[in-house]
């Protein structure tokens, strides 16, 4: 799945919720803006429309470059504070790993 880590869980029960830690970029080692959600779609169509004011709105970002998915919240959680802590360099190099191209990976999860 584009956007997954080593530590991504692909495989879940019936009725277990996902969460998703996730990068958006303003563009290819533009701006970007780290998140967490439950509904990885549907948080992603937001940005991409404005729906909510605040930073990607203002700033443009709302490019899918990067996400990771887990099964239980506070492993989520801590991994976005985590990935908020980190230098740019290592973000733009975890998303250059995954995406080398940074392209926006939306169209994939949205199923067009």
């Amino acid at each position: 799945m584009p956007g997954s880590s080593p530590g991504m869980t692909s495989k879940r029960n019936a009725g277990d919720m996902a969460y998703y830690v996730y990068i958006l970029a303003s563009k290819k080692s533009g701006t970007l803006y780290i998140g967490v959600t439950n509904d990885l779609i549907r948080r992603v169509w937001e940005h991409k429309n404005g729906a909510v004011a605040g930073f990607t709105k203002t700033y443009a970002v709302h490019d899918l470059v990067h996400f990771e998915e887990f099964l239980d919240v506070r492993d989520a959680l801590q991994r976005e504070k985590n990935l908020k802590h980190w230098n740019r360099a290592w973000k733009v190099d975890l998303i250059q790993t995954g995406n080398p191209d940074w392209s926006d990976l939306y169209a994939s999860i949205a199923g067009g």
